[in-house]
């Protein structure tokens, strides 16, 4: 009997197949939990590897469950190119807890792109927030040396591209100075998804499309909601994946429609716990992804990008 096709391989995609190396919870949004739906609602077949799987976030009083280790990684990786599955379009990472299974995520890189030359490499490089680290020290030496140049879209958070650059941002002027580093030590698009300048919450993001070209730069403002979500730095990295790819010359405005998307879900999130009459500022709150599907898949932009000059 011969082998049915892999009809994602054999009936090229519109959009484009995702591998995803995230964290997965049983219960609740984060990780690849809160990055696989929202891009199979783009269009998207997604593949997820599962770097921990965890009965819930690690913000409960407790949890359960299981670290995937570099070496099983690897396996999985090994199995797939066995059977010829291993063409890919992009690589969406996030959170990655070693030293040692970054560096085997580098190595999937490399082994991705021996397949498939033009694959995407989407990082968001979770390392901390608010000035703590919350990884071990020696991964952002790797992160920066090893990552970075890889990378196609990076989408770090301001501490992080603090931490990437070796800089301090504390204007509008710094981040986008942070970008231009960034470019020059490897990704053409750089998001940073959050930056807290005097109080205004600001997402800026940067696009060099030719190396060595002044990069073509934009913010956005983005209103502060009154509490502590979870699972929203992965969402709007696989919506950037999603409409970036959808509009390759337009970071702008892939940029307007993941944030859109991200507001509206987090202000339903919102609107819904006060209903059950919870104080939404005491603790992390679970954002309400299905129940926001039609705001993923077709968002009212209501938030706009600025070009700078």
């Amino acid at each position: 009997m011969a082998q049915p096709p892999i009809l994602a391989l054999a009936i090229p995609s519109d959009t484009g197949r995702v591998l995803s190396i995230q964290s997965h919870t049983v219960q609740g949004y984060v990780g690849n939990k809160s990055a696989v739906f929202p891009l199979q609602l783009l269009g998207y077949d997604v593949d997820p590897i599962n770097s921990v799987q965890f009965s819930n976030h690690t913000g409960y009083p407790t949890f359960k469950g299981q670290v995937l280790n570099g070496e099983q990684l690897w396996e999985l990786i090994e199995g797939l190119e066995a059977n010829g599955l291993l063409y890919y379009t992009h690589l969406l990472t996030g959170y990655i807890g070693s030293v040692s299974f970054l560096n085997t995520v580098l190595k999937v890189v490399d082994k991705l792109r021996s397949v498939n030359p033009k694959l995407k490499f989407v990082c968001d490089p979770v390392m901390g927030d608010e000035g703590k680290l919350y990884v071990p020290p020696e991964l952002v030496m790797v992160y920066r040396e090893k990552v970075v140049p890889v990378a196609s879209v990076l989408t770090p958070n301001q501490f992080e591209a603090e931490q990437l650059t070796g800089s301090s941002i504390t204007s509008e002027k710094d981040g986008q100075e942070a970008c231009n580093i960034l470019h020059a030590a490897g990704p053409s698009k750089v998001v940073i998804t959050s930056i807290n300048i005097d109080g205004t919450l600001l997402l800026i993001g940067s696009h060099q499309k030719e190396k060595g070209q002044s990069p073509e730069q934009f913010k956005i403002v983005i209103p502060k909601i009154p509490a502590y979500f979870t699972g929203t730095g992965d969402l709007t990295t696989a919506l950037l994946l999603g409409w970036s790819n959808k509009y390759p010359n337009d970071l702008d405005k892939a940029a307007e429609l993941a944030v859109s998307s991200v507001q509206a879900l987090l202000l339903r999130t919102l609107a819904d716990y006060q209903k059950a009459g919870y104080d939404c500022q005491s603790s992390s709150l679970e954002i309400r992804l299905i129940q926001s599907l039609d705001d993923i898949r077709n968002p009212e932009v209501k938030y706009r990008a600025k070009r700078y000059n």
